[in-house]
This record gives structure tokens, C-alpha cells and sequence, in this order.
């Protein structure tokens, strides 16, 4: 009757660390499950800021400040604008090079 007893016992053990160990091993899941989910959110929101920010970068108005202060750049006048002619068939231009 002892030794069933002490089996029993020995049983009962294992199985209360075996309890404790899998409540703590779930308790540290939840807790990486919560960072995981608010790292998830900060992503988005900083998705969401890069979004505007390049919305803002691409609107014509920036581009024009850009170009105007940084690049200094001018509007087109027709005085200073040179153009160039092209003939017509480049099979002509091959022509007239080789001669």
C-alpha cells in the first residue's frame, strides 16, 4: 500500500510542475503576443506617416520649390529656348554621315 501511495504521489508531483511549467510557458506567450501586436501598430502608424510623406514630397508645389530654390532652376521663356531639328528619316541621317 506504501509504494502505490508513493507512486500516486510522485504523480501528483509531475503533474503540478507540469501545470506550472505550461501556465508559465503560456503567460510568456501572451506577453510576446501583446509586444508583437503593438510593435504591429507602430509599423502602421509609421507606414501611414511614410504614406503622407511621400504624398506631400510628389505634390507639384514641392517639386516646383524644390526645383526653384535648391536646383535653381527658371521658368521656360521662348527667348533662351533652343530647338533642333531632326530630318525626318533616320535612315537618311545614316546616309548622310557615311558620305
Amino acid at each position: 500500500m506504501g509504494r502505490v501511495n508513493l507512486f500516486v504521489s510522485v504523480l501528483l508531483m509531475l503533474s503540478a510542475i507540469s501545470l506550472v511549467t505550461a501556465r508559465y510557458q503560456a503567460r510568456q506567450l501572451f506577453v510576446e503576443l501583446d509586444r508583437s501586436r503593438a510593435q504591429s501598430r507602430e509599423l502602421d502608424i509609421r507606414w501611414r506617416q511614410l504614406q503622407l510623406d511621400r504624398a506631400e514630397l510628389a505634390r507639384n508645389a514641392h517639386v516646383d520649390k524644390v526645383a526653384r530654390e535648391e536646383l535653381r532652376m527658371r521658368a521656360i521663356v521662348p527667348d533662351r529656348t533652343i530647338y533642333i531639328n531632326q530630318s525626318a528619316t533616320p535612315a537618311a541621317d545614316a546616309q548622310g554621315v557615311a558620305r
